[in-house]
């Protein structure tokens, strides 16, 4: 059964779009952030529908400022997660209208013969992907605003989605591979690079040079074509066996720590988990068992690889295992708590 899953979108009866967060959610509503709102001066959509973007950024504050509008004006979707005890954003079922899947939107737009022209990029980017990595075109599919059909062919990026964790294994090894190749997708260089890690160095806890080492590890950004576009893994349904409330969560506030990563295999997804050895606190609780670091920032994945040094700043948290009747502790990386202070760096 075809579940929600990460970066999908929802329409609201509102006619807001919400971009779906993970693929474990309540039984009742399906956790996501809101993005497009109806608006009379959007640039987003067409002379009948506009619409206006509400996440400003992909940042920890700017998502604080959507709760904020969400629990001022639409309280229904702001949601106390009983698990973590958090507030967050989730959307009841009985108020989605539409549900948009990207790989059939990207199987249906393959179908037509008139595009427009980011259409039709999109098309050939996913073509390209598919004859580099030899992953199949049913394992991709099309997020973000083509997949709504409110995207501008002059302003708007290509953000695509490959599907399967071997799948997206093999495809960023195949960019990874031919990252140096000018006839595969090019990436930040030059000013352009410069410019992309001035601007990350504002938005987070992060030096100029910090974030230009942090692009040499993505593989997922970059351009085709003269388009910006980006690569978003995702599980699928076989790939995700938990349960929404099957662990339970319980903060003991903010740490710095460093650690050595063991294994890194679903650090493509979000969330983003590095599971860790060697723990070395720096700062705040000390707890021998904490064990993974797992993080809601796109930013940080694909990071380190095995047998790398992280350090982190994030928010400690005890996870019990409600069947096994166990417990240890991670690390989360992206917290509200955390006020975009939080962060993981390679050790040197």
């Amino acid at each position: 059964m075809r579940n929600f899953r990460d970066r999908d979108f929802v329409k609201t009866l509102e006619g807001f779009f919400f971009c779906v967060v993970g693929s474990i959610h309540p039984l009742d509503r399906v956790i996501a952030y809101i993005k497009y709102i109806p608006a009379d001066l959007g640039v987003w959509g067409n002379k009948e529908n506009k619409f206006e973007r509400v996440l400003k950024n992909y940042t920890i504050p700017d998502l604080l400022k959507t709760f904020q509008f969400i629990e001022q004006n639409y309280p229904q979707y702001l949601f106390l997660s009983q698990k973590d005890k958090i507030k967050i954003t989730a959307v009841p079922h009985e108020y989605i209208q539409t549900h948009f899947m990207p790989e059939k939107k990207l199987a249906s737009l393959r179908q037509l013969s008139e595009l427009d022209t980011l259409q039709e990029k999109l098309v050939r980017f996913t073509k390209f992907l598919e004859e580099i990595s030899g992953v199949s075109e049913n394992s991709f599919g099309v997020t973000g605003s083509l997949l709504l059909g409110i995207h501008q062919p002059s302003f708007s990026d290509i953000d695509v989605i490959v599907y399967g964790k071997k799948e997206s294994w093999v495809l960023k090894n195949a960019l990874t591979t031919n990252r140096k190749s000018k006839s595969f997708m090019k990436y930040l260089e030059g000013r352009a690079l410069k410019d992309w890690s001035l601007k990350k160095s504002k938005q987070y806890p992060l030096t100029t040079k910090e974030a230009m080492k942090l692009y040499e590890r993505k593989w997922n950004i970059g351009f085709f074509e003269d388009k910006y576009v980006s690569i978003h893994p995702v599980k699928i349904e076989r790939e995700v066996t938990e349960k929404y409330e099957e662990k339970n969560y319980i903060p003991y506030g903010q740490v710095k720590l460093e650690a050595v990563v063991y294994d890194n295999i679903d650090s493509l997804f979000l969330p983003a988990t590095y599971l860790i050895k060697d723990v070395e606190f720096l700062s705040g609780k000390h707890f021998e068992d904490v064990t993974e670091i797992v993080t809601y920032e796109s930013l940080y994945c694909s990071l380190a690889e095995n047998g790398e040094k992280i350090e982190v700043k994030g928010k400690l948290e005890k996870i019990f295992e409600k069947r096994k009747k166990r417990h240890h502790y991670r690390v989360v990386v992206g917290s509200a708590e955390g006020k975009g202070l939080e962060y993981i760096k390679l050790v040197e």
